[in-house]
């Protein structure tokens, strides 16, 4: 990733009167006030304001000043702890503001949650939600296995095979922790265990799970280059800082209302901002902005796996990070950032829920098939795909969310019916589609019509 550059100094034109008339003098032309609502509309940086067709006769430092006092002008400045160190501001331009709106309207309160998510069909779109959450939120961190083997291992319930799986795992029991968590506050104690669950057996040494840092070497480092692109706060001062992180989670601001999205953004830069631990640290930020946000009954969020957009462009990830850095904490660009992903994230998920809508239309067939639930018509709608499936008590248990027992019942009573063959491969079962699997679906709907038809039958006078 190339490193953005530093933004202008621009304290002496801010401390020079006659310089700073002058700056304001340009916004009286209609050219430069054009093009300043169009920057910070977009509140591009300056690496990217220095490469579009400026105002003519206005120097460049002078109008990076324009548009830093305006933006100083509007900016929300929030002070958190003593140190400074966190001190943070940011700005809502009205395309933010257009998209908070629009996820008011989408990720909270029962309505509209209950239009973009079939209420019988929750539980088993939140599995695969977490699950692909847990895989996407690994993978930024670098670990290395495929999307089908992942899913795989956590729906069959089997034992991560390396540090990849490992890390894939520890996710998924930390996302559904954190949904355990939504109504306590978040403490010191609190972030410690969500990272000794994120780290779980895959750190270089184990004593730092669910640990502060005891040492000045963790950098952030970027992956291509080997460049250091960030150094974190020093490790002494890295306890209170948290505790400053915790306490701006927990407290309504009295007198600057903050939109829950907003700071769900702003803790997850601070965390990677202080970076408190050796390792683990975007996956335990990327966790507390699920926490906050679920806490403020945003709880549609639960079914959006936001890292699964974060890793289509992780530089642009690393940029946003880089930017508010560079620009004395103008968390603005973060901001910026984690809207967007939400946004891409919601449209996948409403793409996503038409496309199963339309799958779930397949089933019709199953429906008139007497004596199942809607997990055994899903299950024999996946063997009717796919001659070849597979499925296990513990990938029943996990895919639907149910405990073991109902899980074993589902699949034997499909056996009972002759839909699918049990088989011993080496200490479990595996079940598998019947040789006359269609045979079978046929004659089994031919006796429920059968049924229903002698049904109406004998209720005719």
């Amino acid at each position: 990733m190339k490193m953005p550059s530093d933004p202008p100094d621009v304290s002496k034109i801010f401390g020079d009167k006659d310089k700073m008339q002058e700056v304001i003098k340009n916004l009286e032309r209609a050219d430069v006030h054009k093009f300043v609502d169009k920057v910070n509309d977009n509140y591009y940086y300056w690496d990217e304001i220095r490469y579009r067709s400026p105002p003519k006769d206005i120097k460049n430092d002078s109008l990076w000043a324009l548009i830093k006092l305006l933006r100083t002008l509007k900016a929300t400045q929030i002070n958190i702890g003593k140190t400074k160190l966190l001190d943070i501001k940011f700005n809502l331009s009205n395309p933010i503001l257009e998209k908070l709106h629009e996820f008011d309207m989408n990720l909270g309160g029962s309505i509209s949650t209950t239009s973009i998510i079939p209420e019988e069909d929750r539980d088993r779109y939140l599995i695969s939600s977490l699950m692909e959450e847990a895989i996407a939120s690994s993978q930024l961190e670098g670990a290395v296995t495929t999307r089908k083997v992942a899913k795989e291992m956590l729906r069959t319930s089997r034992k991560p095979r390396d540090r990849s799986e490992q890390m894939i795992l520890n996710n998924y029991l930390t996302i559904k922790r954190i949904i355990e968590l939504k109504n306590d506050p978040l403490t010191t104690e609190r972030l410690l265990e969500i990272h000794a669950l994120i780290t779980r057996n895959t750190l270089d040494d184990k004593k730092y799970e669910g640990r502060f840092r005891d040492t000045n070497d963790v950098h952030v480092i970027d992956r291509m280059t080997g460049e250091s692109v960030h150094v974190p706060p020093d490790h002494k001062l890295v306890p209170q800082l948290v505790r400053d992180v915790c306490d701006f989670a927990n407290k309504m601001q009295k007198q600057k209302f903050i939109h829950p999205i907003i700071k769900a953004s702003i803790l997850h830069f601070l965390i990677g901002f202080v970076h408190p631990f050796e390792d683990g640290n975007g996956r335990a930020a990327r966790a507390i902005f699920y926490w906050y946000l679920i806490s403020n009954e945003y709880w549609l969020i639960e079914y959006m796996p936001i890292s699964k957009t974060i890793i289509r462009a992780p530089s642009q990830y690393a940029r946003a990070y880089l930017h508010s850095e560079k620009d004395e904490n103008d968390v603005t660009y973060f901001i910026k950032y984690k809207i967007r992903t939400i946004h891409i994230a919601l449209k996948d998920l409403k793409e996503y829920i038409s496309k199963k809508i339309k799958e779930k239309d397949k089933l019709f067939k199953f429906l008139q098939i007497d004596g199942l639930n809607d997990r055994q018509r899903y299950i024999l709608n996946k063997l009717s795909e796919d001659s070849k499936r597979t499925l296990t008590i513990n990938e029943a248990k996990n895919t639907f969310d149910v405990v073991y027992q109902t899980a074993r019942s589902d699949l034997l009573h499909l056996e009972n019916l002759g839909f699918i063959e049990r088989r011993m491969i080496g200490n479990k079962y595996i079940f598998i589609r019947a040789k006359d699997f269609d045979q079978v679906i046929k004659k089994k709907m031919k006796e429920s019509k059968k049924k229903r038809s002698d049904f109406q039958m004998r209720l005719m006078p």
